[in-house]
């Protein structure tokens, strides 16, 4: 199916920072008292906006994590961005072959309007997103598993849901695609193919997408 839109996710789909963000997570948690493995940021915030760290933090423990905890967590995951952020392999292709066939794109993130702009600084990405092709998870106030957030782009960029596909690597962004009534490829390079089972498709490289939807 030929859609009117695609729909991005931004991290560990477009840039591989999921490995970093989450180390990161994982020991800032644990510094503050709050012992977690990257194995277990992976399975509870992979996908996430960070009111859900601080939600299963206070559901869990009882505590609330510092009122500059965001700040903190985001400085220090910009710094690495800076240092060692990199594409997606095969992402760059992927939004050159959208451009050449007129294809319209967007990225719809849980992260914030800054981590979105710094991390496609980072990667060289930000000469294929203007400010019109980028949604934030602040944007709506909810972010995945709700629904919310795509169904936000998709209104912005004047497209119909049943006429979008949304390109996830999470299974809260797979749940949110699904609740929004659109199609939604799985990205298996983090994620279990199993985990992303609510998927319309499944694929491994980002160079097979341009094939799967014209398919």
């Amino acid at each position: 199916m030929r859609y009117d839109l695609v729909i991005f996710d931004n991290d560990g789909v477009l840039v591989d920072s999921e490995p970093l963000s989450n180390r990161l997570l994982a020991g800032y948690l644990t510094e503050l008292g709050h012992p977690t493995s990257y194995e277990d940021s992976i399975r509870d915030y992979m996908g996430s906006a960070m009111h859900r760290v601080h939600d299963l933090v206070e559901e869990r423990t009882g505590r609330r994590l510092p009122d500059d905890f965001d700040d903190v967590f985001h400085a220090r995951v910009f710094a690495a961005f800076e240092r060692e952020l990199k594409p997606v392999a095969g992402a760059a292709d992927v939004l050159e072959t959208l451009a050449a066939d007129g294809v319209p794109y967007c990225v719809a993130s849980s992260g914030s309007h800054e981590r979105i702009r710094v991390g496609h600084r980072a990667t060289g990405l930000d000469r294929w997103f203007d400010d019109e092709r980028i949604f934030s998870s602040q944007d709506v106030g909810r972010g995945k598993p709700a629904p919310d957030l795509f169904l936000y782009a998709a209104e912005r960029m004047g497209v119909a849901p049943a006429r979008c596909v949304v390109v996830e690597d999470s299974p809260l962004g797979v749940q949110a695609a699904v609740a929004a009534g659109m199609d939604v490829y799985g990205f298996t390079s983090m994620t279990p193919a199993e985990k992303l089972a609510g998927a319309t498709r499944l694929f491994a490289d980002p160079r097979e997408l341009p094939d799967l939807w014209v398919e």
